[in-house]
């Protein structure tokens, strides 16, 4: 008898968005699935990898070299975990008769674009992590024409680990005034809101519903990192006016960002999904559940 739900994998599983992976996954009883964490699967042992996939029906990847900064002098490093990993994985999952989920991102973009990059649109990364990532995003395409799911995100945060909402959530305890970018425009992205929508992805793929191939998993609308600080200070409580608008030029950091990171969002209508939430709306939604602000 066949499982309906399947039988999935979760790689990264530490993680930000794996922790949220496995909590939308485990809120349903009737759903099996395996979570694996880094340090109980490495990408990069070829091994190690045939025998996790083996069993699955579904593999939602969430592991990566994230250092973004880092990738800049360790590029090698970061490659071989978002890009030979993701290959390694993508072969075993073509090996096995598995559905892939892969997440990349939107630094495979130059960022110098001036409306939304959609999903074809032609990839030219400025840092290492971006290459890194975008060799990962090819052997996805090239070894599961058919089975394999590229989902690019980007401005991620949630409860777990460190991102920029946190780090703003902290701060404002700690000064009185901050100074944020105002310079570059993207899609905050709730990870717990992005989990969910790769599991409905998933589900849909099973069903044949949704055709292989990339798709953007962010927030619609767009903001600023100075517009999302501003929304985090308001809508918990806080005066937005103690966060000050400067530039990308004032804060140098070894990785140049992209200055525009504004993904379309056509491909979901193909899979029956409609895009996600605007940001603010989806902001709202995180704080709420943290009990930060009342809930709607």
């Amino acid at each position: 008898m066949t499982d309906k739900n399947g039988n999935w994998l979760v790689t990264g599983a530490g993680g930000m968005l794996g922790q949220d992976l496995v909590t939308v996954l485990g809120a349903d009883p009737a759903r099996r699935f395996t979570a694996a964490t880094r340090a109980e699967l490495d990408l990069t042992d070829p091994e190690a990898v045939r025998a996790a996939v083996t069993g699955h029906d579904v593999v939602i990847n969430a592991a990566a070299w994230t250092d973004v900064d880092g990738a800049e002098t360790r590029e090698d490093e970061a490659t071989a975990v978002n890009g030979a990993g993701v290959e390694n994985l993508a072969r075993a999952c073509a090996q096995a008769g598995v559905r892939l989920l892969h997440v990349s991102t939107d630094y495979v973009f130059p960022g110098d674009a001036s409306q939304p990059y959609q999903e074809d649109a032609p990839t030219a990364p400025i840092n290492a992590y971006g290459r890194s990532k975008l060799v990962g995003e090819r052997a996805v395409t090239r070894l599961l024409p058919e089975t394999g799911y590229v989902v690019r995100t980007a401005w991620l945060y949630g409860t777990h680990g460190r991102n920029f909402v946190n780090t703003m959530l902290r701060l404002a305890t700690e000064r009185e005034q901050l100074t944020v970018v105002d310079d570059q425009l993207g899609q905050p992205t709730w990870s717990y809101a992005l989990a969910s929508r790769l599991v409905e992805l998933g589900d849909a793929a099973r069903a044949g519903a949704a055709p292989a191939g990339i798709y953007h998993g962010t927030a619609s609308g767009q903001t600023t990192w100075f517009g999302l600080a501003r929304a985090v200070f308001a809508l918990s409580g806080l005066d937005p006016d103690r966060v000050r608008p400067t530039t990308s030029e004032n804060y140098p950091l070894p990785a140049p960002r992209p200055a525009y990171s504004v993904l379309g969002h056509d491909r979901w209508r193909s899979a029956g999904l409609a895009p996600m939430p605007d940001w603010h709306e989806m902001l709202g939604g995180a704080l709420a559940d943290r009990g930060l602000v009342p809930a709607t």
